[in-house]
C-alpha cells in the first residue's frame, strides 16, 4: 500500500477519506464553528436578558431557550469529535432551518442571512466528514444485528 492511500480501514469501507488538506482544513472550521456555537449557547444556558428578551419574542417560553442552548453546546461539543462531527453538522442544519424560519417570521428578518451562512459552514463539515458518518452508521446498524 503507498502512503498516498488510505491506512485506516474503516474509512475505506466508507468509501471516502479526505485528504490531508482538506482534513486539515476541515479541522479549523470545525474548531471555529465549535467556538462558534459555544458562545452562541453560553447566554442562553445562563438565561442572559438578551437571550431571554429573543426568546420571549419567539414565544414557547424558557424551556426552549435552554433546549436550543443545549443543543448548540452538545453540537459544539460533537464538532470536536471525530466519529460525531459529520452527524453534528447534520443536526447543525436542521437547528439553522428553524433559526431562519424563525428569523423571518418572528423577528423582522434583518439577521435572516445568519443561519444561512452557518448552514452552509456546517454542511460543509457534514459533507467533509460523510465517510465518519457512514461509518458510525455502520457501526451502530451492526451493533443491532
Amino acid at each position: 500500500m503507498s502512503t498516498t492511500e488510505s491506512t485506516h480501514p474503516s474509512q475505506t469501507r466508507a468509501g471516502h477519506r479526505p485528504s490531508r488538506r482538506m482534513n486539515v482544513t476541515l479541522w479549523v472550521v470545525q474548531a471555529l464553528t465549535a467556538a462558534f456555537f459555544l458562545v452562541s449557547a453560553v447566554p442562553k444556558l445562563i438565561a442572559h436578558p438578551s437571550a431571554t428578551a429573543v426568546f420571549d419574542k419567539i414565544g414557547f417560553g424558557d424551556w426552549f431557550m435552554y433546549l436550543v442552548g443545549s443543543l448548540e453546546l452538545a453540537g459544539a461539543i460533537a464538532l470536536l469529535v471525530p466519529l460525531l462531527a459529520g452527524l453534528a453538522g447534520l443536526a447543525f442544519i436542521g437547528l439553522m432551518v428553524g433559526a431562519f424560519i424563525t428569523q423571518i417570521t418572528v423577528m423582522d428578518g434583518k439577521n435572516a442571512a445568519t443561519p444561512v451562512i452557518v448552514a452552509v459552514v456546517v454542511g460543509f463539515i457534514a459533507w467533509g466528514r460523510r465517510g465518519r458518518t457512514t461509518e458510525l452508521l455502520s457501526r451502530l446498524l451492526h451493533r443491532r444485528g
